[in-house]
């Protein structure tokens, strides 16, 4: 198509003397006309001719070729679309759409289809992205094609987050009546300390429910039997969550289930507390002074998170000699506070080279016995006194201890190795400077057990138990058949990792969940649940994990080392997991925040996109009333209607040839010229 666009000059001589000589003309021109001098205006003729032909203007005519518009299809494949049908009702929508706007001349469509992710439905963060290349004077317009819950409508400072600079239309899938029941997380504590509760605040939102209205509500936690809970509806409510253990606390918390609403995945919000334990209380019981006395008190004076209650006993009470009373201790020993009205308030009892010299009768030991079966943690770290009459494993603490002496003492230099069980528990498994031919430094002195219950880490001469560790009742207890570990802290002969060993020992015995020796655990991270298990024995070969929407799936577990097993799978939907292994052990874990976006809000709504629909002149339609019509509009006119959506006819264009024409053609200018300076010669030879 060729269009006129104008006329453009193209001077002869420069520009300067081209003004120069236009200025002399003019003042020629103007004098002689002024003066009234006979022929003055038929000289300015032949003046004004060769001016003209020297400024060289010439006609403008451009080819120009039309340059289609680009409109934008965004359609919304997220999970609250794929809920009651919505998906099908979406892809034929979309299906439809771009074969009508295929069919419309000069228009150029670009679909674009969206997953949620843990940011939400993004869709104008895709137009943006499509329209990226694409100048704002060639844009018809955008359609979403969706249930209307988008996430990036408004940016967080406020105000729109998208300007297209087109209209932007919606079309919503769904009933526009349907309403839905839901659970809100108001606020979630992330961390609690252990023993104590924290506050869950939550509002169970429900159109339908008059606001107050009790609403029972079931809760449970690490998959123990549920049990009810009532809240008001409509209204924030605070919720005691317990906090009873190291590590993720899994709760679950879901309302029943509403007749006519959208959906229950939102009638159900799963979170995970880490639970942290204030500062570990510590008993450190000394017997008999020795070498490694210091190390004991030094690793647990180091550790910040330790609030540590250390006696040596120096003398034993019934020894008759002419030290003065006041001489004997620097404080009176506190022996029924620590053994009787505050011995549930230790987290850790230690017996280091302690027998007993008449100073704690029998009957506080039983105390200690007791302690232990109702879940507390007990270290005996024993040396020759263990073989002596006056030892512990004749007392009341019998019953809970792993093994007794038979009596002898090995002197002897040894490596501690370790055994069996010892190769699979974490507290020993890929211990610095271990494995088969480990390069510890030696120990000197190892007191002889004899047959013992619970596992076996370490063995020292002959074979014979080291390091033995038990379950009693609901606690545990760990003996230690030597005096001599502090060798490993000198460094003497290459040292060991003294410190680590009793780092994990110590977290054994108060029930840290990473160093469970029988353990199934799940974590998800970016999108994927990665499944471990531990065990002494033969770990499973398969696992089954059951997703927040309930479809179970059955998977083989890798072999990871002795003893230990794992698999890494999808995990896209947010919600609680479970894992179960065949022999029922199970163990839970969250994937996202209680609360997601793409879950939470299911129930389709025109209000998030009215914003933007407003600002760019487009509108919303339903589809279930029915596709509406396209109509492409010019530019200041209205782009949506009740049954019609408009995108914007923009009519660009680009230049693909110019041509062009003098105005004063070369012979015509010289005639021009010629015949005014004859017809100025005939004038005045009249």
């Amino acid at each position: 198509m060729n269009t006129f666009t104008g006329i453009t000059f193209a001077p002869i001589p420069p520009t300067p003397l081209l003004w120069a000589l236009l200025g002399l003309g003019l003042l020629i021109g103007g004098y002689a006309l002024f003066r009234r001098a006979r022929g003055s205006a038929l000289r300015c003729l032949p003046l004004a001719a060769l001016l003209i032909a020297l400024t060289n203007p010439q006609w403008v005519t451009e080819k120009r070729e039309p340059v289609s518009d680009v409109a934008v299809v965004v359609v919304d494949e997220s999970l609250s679309q794929k809920l009651g049908g919505r998906i099908e009702e979406t892809r034929e929508a979309a299906q439809a759409l771009k074969a009508t706007l295929d069919r419309l001349p000069g228009l150029e469509t670009r679909l674009v289809t969206v997953d949620g992710n843990a940011q939400g439905t993004r869709l104008t963060e895709a137009a943006r992205e499509a329209l990226v290349d694409v100048p704002r004077s060639r844009r018809a317009g955008v359609i979403l094609v969706t249930d209307g819950q988008v996430h990036d409508v408004q940016r967080a400072e406020g105000g729109l987050a998208f300007d297209p600079g087109a209209p932007v239309h919606a079309l919503l899938t769904g009933q526009k009546d349907a309403t839905d029941r839901l659970l809100v997380v108001n606020q979630a504590p992330s961390y609690g300390l252990v023993g104590r509760d924290v506050s869950l605040s939550v509002t169970l939102e429900d159109p339908e429910v008059e606001a107050g209205t009790p609403v029972f509500l079931s809760l449970s936690r690490d998959g123990e039997p549920p049990r009810e809970v009532v809240v008001p509806a409509n209204r924030p409510t605070t919720l005691p969550l317990p906090v009873d253990h190291a590590g993720a606390n899994v709760f679950d918390l879901s309302a029943p289930s509403r007749e006519g609403e959208v959906s229950t995945l939102n009638n159900r919000v799963a979170l995970s507390v880490n639970g942290v334990r204030d500062r570990l209380r510590v008993l450190l019981i000394s017997g008999q002074p020795h070498a490694g006395e210091r190390t004991w008190r030094n690793l647990l004076k180091a550790d910040p998170a330790v609030d540590l209650v250390h006696f040596t006993i120096l003398r034993p009470p019934l020894k008759e000699d002419l030290t003065p009373l006041s001489e004997l201790a620097l404080i009176a020993f506190p022996i029924q506070e620590l053994f009787e009205e505050k011995l549930s308030d230790f987290d850790l009892i230690i017996f280091d080279r302690y027998a007993r010299r008449g100073l704690v009768p029998e009957s506080y030991l039983a105390n200690v016995a007791r302690y232990v079966e109702q879940g507390g943690a007990l270290l005996l770290s024993v040396g020759p006194e263990y073989t002596e009459p006056y030892t512990l494993a004749d007392s009341a603490l019998a019953s809970v201890l792993p093994a007794s002496p038979t009596g002898a003492v090995d002197r002897g230099v040894f490596t501690p190795r370790l055994a069996k069980d010892g190769a699979r528990h974490p507290v020993t498994a890929n211990l610095p400077q271990g494995g088969d031919t480990p390069t510890w430094g030696p120990w000197l002195r190892q007191v002889a057990l004899g047959q013992s219950r619970g596992h076996t880490l370490l063995t020292g001469l002959n074979g014979l138990p080291l390091l033995t560790l038990d379950r009693v009742g609901e606690g545990r207890v760990a003996l230690l058949a030597s005096d001599t570990i502090w060798l490993w802290s000198k460094g003497w002969r290459g040292g060991g990792p003294q410190g680590e060993l009793l780092r994990r020992l110590a977290h054994w015995l108060m029930k840290e969940p990473e160093l469970e020796e029988e353990s199934l655990s799940a974590k998800v991270e970016d999108d994927r649940i990665t499944v471990s298990t531990r065990t002494l024995g033969d770990p499973p070969d398969q696992v089954t994990v059951t997703a927040p929407d309930g479809t179970e799936r059955t998977t083989r577990l890798g072999v990871q080392g002795p003893g230990r097993a794992g698999v890494t799978l999808p995990a896209s939907l947010p919600g609680l997991y479970t894992v179960t292994t065949p022999d029922g052990q199970r163990s839970f874990t969250v994937s996202g925040p209680p609360n997601p976006l793409e879950s939470t809000r299911l129930a389709p709504t025109a209000e998030l996109l009215a914003p933007l629909m407003t600002a760019t002149g487009g509108g919303a339609h339903w589809l279930s009333d029915g596709q509406p019509a396209i109509r492409r509009t010019l530019p200041g006119q209205s782009t949506n209607g009740s049954d019609w959506m408009g995108l914007r006819a923009n009519g660009e264009h680009v230049v693909s040839g110019v041509t062009l024409t003098p105005v004063l053609p070369l012979p015509l200018a010289l005639t021009l010229i010629l015949g005014g300076l004859a017809l100025a010669w005939w004038r005045e030879g009249r």
